[in-house]
């Protein structure tokens, strides 16, 4: 039996989203200044060659985004890979893909609280840390309470900021290297390989910066706010995915060869703050760490828009308590109660540490485009019989099959933190379903109709 879509309440999102909305916002959601939040971890790992780790990352992110913009014209919903993976292979995966994108999508907003720790902390060493996170949570969670439009043009203005001083960084780059800094050239092929460079380095770094492009998929959970999002959402997956990697490739490159090994840091984790001092000065190193908060807050905004978005539509198919999560406030259209709980599970950051909160979301991260490559064959190549044709072939089953075996070579390289913490959730997740379904001899409730 279908669930009743007016048992939680009948107002419905606002379809006001353009398609430079919807790449705003996911652009602010990956941030494209994150690339100097763990250049230091990635350059550590891959002996100095994180341009060759982001092109790897973004190659079986691409793939993956085209399989996104597949299935998003069959199914114009909200829920992302929740919904996708429901109506492609079936609802019991759907259900558990759903929840494993729930541990990343939950935990990305309580990242940006943990990175605006880290930076306020620096800056203000007199403030209680618990403070800078309490603070952060309650802001992003008022302006996302008010409105989705207010969220996309605030984070319309911080991309602005980003790309200003991020252009301002690679020119300072540009010219430090001409005056003999690092590699002494602006042109090199040493950031991307040299005869020291392994490909399993490279692999486990690209496993990393996974984290880097998750807003790509994001924007898939605001379909129901965005006009005409079989044709929007698609352009915007890709459009998201594409800028945000030649950004991080362009300026990961910059980074690298003016800082070809790791030797003049104190502290690889949080090397922003030097980066900046040993660039530009102490001058600028204020202006960047203030722009690196303020684009915590673009971010923070962003990932908390699609995990309040991911929880209504999971509320909605009653998969989780609708009368909590299936609610949109009467006049904002905007669902309160989902911020506030991811809000509360933000503050958190004042417990976690980078590596391990970066680690902890990959899991989910990789197994909703895992499933996201195999629901595309699936429906498809599969149920549709669209295998006949060098382009329908190209489309729907090479693609995703490189993008699924891409993304199945970043499985291997997840820490033992991701892989517990990961294990755990679906280990939880596999229990919840087996009493959601009477020991899974019934399908979960769900409000999409075949």
């Amino acid at each position: 039996m279908q669930p009743d879509h007016s048992a939680p309440g009948d107002a419905q999102f606002r379809k006001s989203l353009r398609l430079w909305h919807v790449v705003i916002i996911g652009l602010a959601y990956l941030t494209p200044m994150t690339v100097f939040d763990t250049f230091g971890i990635v350059s550590g790992i891959t002996a100095g060659h994180v341009p060759s780790a982001y092109i790897l990352a973004l190659a079986g992110i691409l793939f993956t985004a085209v399989s996104y913009g597949t299935l998003v014209r069959r199914f114009p919903q909200s829920g992302s890979a929740y919904t996708y993976t429901q109506r492609a292979i079936n609802p019991h995966v759907g259900f558990l893909v759903g929840w494993s994108s729930l541990l990343d999508y939950l935990l990305l907003p309580m990242v940006n609280a943990l990175l605006a720790k880290l930076y306020l902390s620096a800056m203000f060493p007199e403030v209680p840390a618990w403070a800078w996170v309490a603070g952060f949570v309650t802001l992003i969670s008022l302006i996302n309470m008010r409105s989705i439009n207010l969220v996309a043009h605030f984070n319309l203005l911080f991309v602005a900021v980003q790309v200003a001083i991020i252009s301002v960084f690679i020119y300072l780059c540009w010219r430090g290297l001409g005056h003999g800094e690092g590699l002494g050239t602006a042109w090199s092929l040493v950031p991307f390989a040299d005869d020291q460079t392994q490909f399993a380095a490279l692999a486990a770094g690209a496993t990393i910066l996974c984290f880097s492009f998750l807003g790509f998929d994001a924007v898939t959970c605001l379909s129901e706010e965005t006009r005409d999002p079989g044709k929007t959402i698609p352009r915007a997956i890709f459009l998201t995915a594409l800028i945000g990697g030649v950004v991080f490739i362009g300026v990961s490159y910059f980074i690298q060869a003016y800082f070809p090994t790791m030797q003049r840091f104190h502290d690889q984790e949080a090397a922003l703050p030097e980066i900046a001092l040993y660039v530009g000065g102490k001058l600028f190193q204020s202006v960047f760490i203030a722009c690196t908060v303020i684009n915590t807050i673009a971010s923070g905004l962003a990932s908390q828009t699609s995990v309040s978005r991911l929880l209504y539509v999971m509320g909605r198919d009653n998969v989780i308590p609708a009368g909590v999560f299936a609610r949109l406030h009467p006049r904002y259209k905007t669902p309160v109660l989902n911020i506030a709980v991811v809000g509360l599970i933000s503050l958190s950051a004042i417990f976690f540490d980078l590596v391990t909160a970066t680690s902890v979301i990959n899991f989910g991260a990789l197994v909703a485009f895992s499933f996201v490559n195999l629901s595309v064959i699936n429906h498809c190549y599969i149920r549709e019989r669209q295998n006949k044709g060098l382009t329908n072939n190209l489309k729907y089953l090479v693609a995703p099959t490189i993008g699924f075996c891409i993304i199945v070579s970043l499985w291997l390289d997840l820490n033992e933190h991701s892989l517990l913490f990961g294990g755990v959730w679906a280990l939880l997740g596999v229990l919840y379903l087996a009493w959601l379904t009477k020991a899974f001899r019934v399908a979960p409730p769900n409000c999409i109709a075949e």
